[in-house]
């Protein structure tokens, strides 16, 4: 997995307050215990920084990565139904078949790379909007995918 930017976080954080609203989400994160204090958090960006540092940018292998990641496939689930999760994973595995085992671009398929993220980018942006489908491929990235999703849309 990729490690995400401050500014990646508070991207995918908004997402999941857009989804949720944020008096729901700070609360789901405090009653699944990611938080023990909502007291502070009650904008976006303050939820989405204390969450950083608990998380380690969701590094970490800690409550609050945990419940992140629920509350993002929860929210994931929502807006695909299982076709389109279905349809993602088919996706998915056209991406994982340009990587070599230890998470490289097999040499020769990066045509082959850059449009199964795109396709990949398209289904996802067509349901759930651009931004949930960047910080999604961001967040399920390998580094050297990561790499090229920063350099420039998939389509390109």
């Amino acid at each position: 997995m990729a490690k995400l930017t401050e500014a990646e976080f508070s991207q995918a954080m908004q997402a999941l307050v857009d989804h949720y609203g944020l008096e729901r989400l700070r609360d789901r994160f405090a009653q699944m215990r990611a938080i023990t204090n909502r007291r502070g958090l009650n904008t976006p960006a303050a939820l989405a920084d204390r969450l950083y540092r608990l998380s380690g940018g969701l590094r970490r292998a800690a409550v609050p990565t945990f419940v992140f990641s629920s509350l993002w496939g929860e929210m994931l689930e929502a807006k695909l139904g299982k076709e389109g999760e279905k349809r993602l994973e088919e996706l998915a595995d056209q991406v994982n078949a340009c990587l070599t085992k230890d998470e490289q671009v097999v040499e020769g398929k990066e045509d082959d790379l850059q449009r199964a993220l795109g396709e990949y980018q398209s289904a996802l942006s067509s349901v759930a909007g651009p931004e949930v489908a960047r910080a999604d491929m961001l967040l399920k990235a390998v580094p050297a995918v990561a790499e090229r999703l920063r350099a420039g849309t998939p389509e390109s």
